[in-house]
């Protein structure tokens, strides 16, 4: 099963990482005991923590920083270019040099439901959850439920500690 995955050598897998397979992943970090599903594409210098789990056609792009024990779904999509175009104004083919990457980050034990686009510059806080089919456009506090198009403040998530508590330290 492993030919049929596409994991660069400048990839640090952490020991115990599960992969299924057509997954392609280069020049990012990989945490202990984290499993990957099948179709995930991981760009460089993305950063994802021990212990999670990432599902099935998931599209994790650099910038990117997931905590850890993170509970991403299926088909959950990363934005790292608040402008994206292909060309700049000239007609030249844009390169890395014409963009800026904007950072994402998801806090610890942060689950984010199937179907989820997540844009560029949000955090989703510590323990938050998104609910499935949501559009991010701003930043999750810790301990919060959010879903929509735009997403928006529901409830606290089910297991969050009280508002103003200390989080559990591991």
């Amino acid at each position: 099963m492993d030919s049929y995955n596409r994991i660069a050598p400048d990839v640090t897998l952490g020991e115990g990482v599960r992969l299924a397979c057509f997954i392609n992943a280069y020049g990012c970090r990989i945490g202990e005991r984290t499993k990957i599903g099948a179709f995930v594409e991981i760009q460089k210098n993305a950063v994802i923590g021990a212990d999670c789990k990432i599902s099935s056609h998931t599209f994790i792009c650099e910038g990117v920083t997931i905590g850890d024990g993170v509970f991403i779904g299926h088909n959950v999509t990363f934005i790292n270019d608040k402008y994206p175009r292909a060309v700049n104004p000239d007609g030249s083919m844009q390169t890395e040099a014409d963009w800026k990457v904007v950072p994402v980050r998801v806090g610890d034990r942060a689950s984010i439901g199937s179907s989820v686009t997540v844009l560029c510059g949000v955090t989703i806080g510590e323990g938050a959850m998104v609910g499935a089919g949501s559009l991010v456009t701003k930043s999750v506090p810790p301990g919060e439920l959010w879903a929509g198009s735009p997403a928006r403040f529901l409830r606290r998530a089910p297991d969050a500690p009280p508002e103003g508590a200390e989080p559990p330290t591991a």
